[in-house]
């Protein structure tokens, strides 16, 4: 009698082969910007345009030195990167956990008021349209400080995105759903967590989702209007007031960076959350 050892099934893939099967995933965007860094290059390189080239980011010693030693601190606001991006992100983090507490809970009320909205509604349009740079010194004149004026800044340019999308979220909600609460009388506290929130949840991560991207955008601007003050942005105006134009390059380059790590972050913590309803 013939035996028949069965193959022995291979227990995993090697991470080449894993990164051959997701190809479509990592390769559009490898390209898009391999691209682009090879046009800026042949730009740069040619003199039509004005800006260092790419790889000078690694070849001049000032651009070289600050993407090797992010952690340096000579004291006062001679940083290194790590230290003006945690000092953005804690002003960021502040002002936008305000901008979140305050656009939802406004948002619901208005979404299952719609006295209280068609009131404020055109207050709430008026003021979502005013540029974060021109709450700027207004906020210094209110609070005659940097640190809270820039907090200021960060949650009235944050807080519009969460309130209009909460709002609209709530008033989505399927009047079917409303009737069901009706009929089983729920408690107000049941139809908050069980009706409302899920439904409006998708409405309120959207109004995240965009004002990370505001807030992060808000604290640039503030950073550099107000003098002195420890930051990316102060970092770039710093830098362009010695003209080391290679070193607004990477903190451009770095608040992109930065800006597309904060907005993954919030998806992936949407997915998280979303699939635990």
């Amino acid at each position: 009698m013939v035996s028949i050892t069965p193959n022995r099934q291979r227990t995993g893939a090697s991470p080449f082969s894993k990164l051959l099967r997701n190809t479509g995933n990592w390769l559009p965007p490898f390209l898009g910007v391999g691209s682009f860094l090879l046009v800026w290059q042949i730009l740069s390189m040619t003199g039509l345009i004005a800006l260092p080239a790419p790889t000078s980011l690694f070849t001049e010693e000032r651009t070289r030195n600050l993407i090797l030693y992010p952690f340096y601190d000579r004291g006062g606001l001679d940083k290194g990167l790590f230290w003006q991006t945690m000092a953005s992100l804690g002003r960021v983090a502040q002002g936008y956990t305000l901008a979140a507490i305050v656009g939802i809970g406004v948002g619901i009320t208005i979404g299952l008021k719609p006295g209280i909205n068609r009131a404020f509604d055109p207050l709430f349009q008026f003021l979502r349209m005013v540029a974060p740079l021109a709450w700027v010194p207004i906020a210094l004149v209110l609070f005659q400080k940097n640190q809270p004026a820039a907090i200021f800044v960060i949650f009235i340019t944050a807080v519009w995105p969460i309130l209009i999308n909460t709002a609209e979220g709530v008033r989505q909600i399927p009047q079917d759903y409303r009737n069901v609460a009706l009929v089983l009388q729920m408690s107000s506290r049941r139809f908050f967590t069980k009706v409302l929130i899920p439904s409006a949840l998708p409405y309120i991560f959207t109004g995240l989702r965009i004002s990370i991207g505001l807030a992060w955008l808000a604290i640039i601007a503030a950073e550099i209007v107000m003098p002195g003050t420890v930051g990316i942005g102060f970092f770039i105006w710093d830098a362009y007031q010695q003209n080391y134009v290679g070193e607004i390059v990477l903190g451009v380059i770095w608040i992109g960076a930065i800006g597309l790590v904060l907005d993954r972050l919030m998806a992936w913590l949407q997915t998280r959350i979303s699939a635990g309803q």
